[in-house]
C-alpha cells in the first residue's frame, strides 16, 4: 500500500466524520424550544349558622357564654308547679354569606342546678316561631320527656343556603320543658343545648 493510498484513506475517514459532525451540529441547533404556563385562582367558601329566639332578629351565638336565651312563656317559667309546661321557640338559618347546605345536629345538653333531674324537655320542627306552643304537632327532634342533659332519640335535620346572596330558608324549633311530679319549691335549673352544623356539598 502506497503512502498516497494511505493518506486518501485517512482523509476520507475524517471527511466522514466531519459529515457525521455536521448532522449532529444541525440538529442541535433545529431543537427550538417554546413554553406554555398555566395557573388557577382559588377561594373558599364560607359557612356560618346563625339564630333567632324569635324568628325575625338573626345573630351568632357560637359559645356556650353567648348562647341564646329563649323566651320561655312568662311568667309560667319563673313559676312552675309539678306537671307544668312552658314552650320557646329557636330559629336556625345559614346566612346570606353562606354557599353551602347544611346537616345540623344536637350535639350535647346539659341541665344543671338544683331542679335540673326534676325537668324533662321535647323538640318539634315547626312551621315558624308563631307555631311553637305547648303541645304543638311537628317533625320530632328529640323525643318529649328527654332528661335535660340527655339527647337519646334525636334527630338531625337539614338547612338550605340561600340564592344570590340571600339567608338560607330558616328552620324553627319549639322546645317544650315539663316540670316533673318531684320539683322542688323554690329551686332553680338552668338547661343548655349546643347544635352542630356540618356543612354539605
Amino acid at each position: 500500500m502506497t503512502a498516497s493510498t494511505t493518506r486518501s484513506r485517512k482523509f476520507k475517514a475524517i471527511l466522514a466524520g466531519g459529515i457525521v459532525l455536521g448532522i449532529g451540529a444541525a440538529v442541535t441547533l433545529a431543537a427550538w424550544t417554546d413554553d406554555e404556563w398555566a395557573e388557577g385562582v382559588f377561594g373558599a367558601g364560607s359557612f356560618n349558622v346563625e339564630g333567632s329566639t324569635d324568628g325575625t332578629a338573626f345573630t351568632d351565638h357560637e359559645s356556650a357564654d353567648g348562647a341564646a336565651s329563649l323566651d320561655f312563656e312568662l311568667p309560667a317559667s319563673d313559676n312552675l308547679s309539678p306537671g307544668d309546661a312552658v314552650a320557646a321557640p329557636f330559629v336556625l338559618r345559614l346566612d346570606e354569606s353562606t354557599t353551602y347546605d347544611a346537616t345540623v345536629d344536637l350535639t350535647s345538653a346539659a341541665g344543671t342546678g338544683s331542679n335540673a333531674t326534676n325537668l324533662s324537655y321535647g323538640i318539634v320542627q315547626v312551621a315558624n316561631a308563631g307555631a311553637c306552643t305547648v303541645g304543638a304537632a311537628g317533625t320530632q327532634i328529640v323525643p318529649s320527656g328527654t332528661p335535660l342533659s340527655s339527647t337519646t332519640g334525636k334527630q338531625g335535620f337539614s338547612l338550605t343556603a340561600g340564592a344570590d346572596d340571600a339567608a338560607g330558608e330558616p328552620v324553627t324549633l319549639c322546645f317544650t320543658v315539663t316540670a316533673g311530679n318531684d320539683l322542688t319549691e323554690g329551686e332553680n335549673a338552668t338547661a343548655q343545648w349546643q347544635f352542630t352544623a356540618t356543612s354539605v356539598d
